[in-house]
């Protein structure tokens, strides 16, 4: 064999020999994290703790002194690992909202504080503001039931307040 084939095939078997070693080196690492966030998933949901995944919600619009219902409408409520929110709503026509989207923290227990914005649009499709909704949330039924109550801003584009609201929410884990 020449000398360049030689170092070809030592280049190769070099290089074999890393990627195993590096797999060697990486792989417990690997199964110690997936371990550590198994367990933390089944301790989560073995407490009904489990806010993560999509939620089928009612909404209902409040009125905020007498707390009478003032309409209703459904929505979904996204809550990503690491703390992101995603929410879609039925409560205006699509093309005078976005999507809603925001975080989700949890307060302890079976609660949570979740917020989120979205930006608003007139007839003519241009910009008129945002909605911003804080939510305080309560997962009952071993994880099955979300209850929420929740505050909502409407902003101009200039960030000023004009109209503040009050809702409530019950929702189903969507599977």
């Amino acid at each position: 064999m020449n000398s360049r084939k030689m170092n070809m095939v030592a280049g190769f078997v070099l290089m074999i020999a890393l990627v195993l070693a590096g797999t060697c080196l990486w792989q417990p690492a690997l199964a110690a994290t997936m371990q550590r966030e198994t367990q933390t998933q089944e301790k989560s949901e073995s407490n009904g703790n489990k806010l993560e995944g999509t939620w089928r919600v009612q909404v209902t619009i409040r009125d905020c002194t007498s707390g009478a219902a003032l309409r209703t409408f459904p929505a979904f409520l996204t809550f990503a690992q690491g703390g992101t929110l995603t929410e879609t709503t039925t409560g205006f026509p699509p093309a005078s909202r976005t999507p809603g989207h925001g975080f989700w923290e949890h307060l302890g227990g079976h609660s949570y504080r979740a917020v989120s914005e979205a930006f608003l649009f007139n007839p003519a499709g241009l910009w008129t503001g945002r909605q911003r909704l804080t939510q305080i949330i309560e997962i009952g039924n071993h994880g099955e039931q979300l209850n929420s109550n929740a505050t909502n801003e409407i902003f101009d584009t200039a960030g000023n307040m004009i109209v503040t609201g009050c809702a409530t929410a019950t929702g189903s884990y969507f599977e």
